[in-house]
């Protein structure tokens, strides 16, 4: 086990290793939706890479999330066929309630095991890099808030 220093150097080490391995401009917080944005996450059992969606208004987040499923299909078939979406995901850290679409490789990867890092690497960039390029394909259907009745 680490101290929380040691966590906190590998941590660092950890990314910035990934950013000069794929070095490029995420979207990640800059998808122009005020509290719809793309993480990296990775711990010592897991890799994702997430899309959230958390407005304060529960109507804005939900029409957000249906949004997206009613291109789960597309985003299944043509850009990460494993995405799971889930409408209503409570944040273990706070208990709040977000939609969050996914993708995550679990199985002999670790942030703290430095022979991971390359496949964790690899994930981070295939799996973003699919996730973007659906979202630029669908973003102002995405985006539009309008709803039509």
């Amino acid at each position: 086990m680490f101290s929380k220093a040691e966590a906190q150097i590998i941590k660092k080490e950890f990314w910035t290793a990934f950013a000069e391995a794929y070095p490029r401009k995420w979207l990640l917080y800059d998808t122009k939706i005020k509290d719809v944005s793309f993480k990296f996450y990775v711990d010592n059992k897991k890799a994702q890479v997430l899309l959230d969606i958390e407005p304060k208004e529960d109507d804005k987040r939900i029409i957000y999330y249906e949004k997206i499923e009613s291109l789960k299909n597309i985003l299944h078939e043509e850009f990460l066929s494993e995405a799971i979406l889930e409408r209503n995901y409570h944040l273990p850290d706070t208990g709040k309630v977000i939609s969050r679409i996914w993708v995550e490789k679990t199985g002999g990867i670790s942030l703290y095991n430095k022979a991971t890092w390359n496949e964790i690497f690899d994930f981070f960039y295939e799996s973003m890099d699919a996730f973007e390029r659906f979202f630029y394909e669908y973003e102002d259907y995405i985006r539009d808030l309008e709803i039509n009745t």
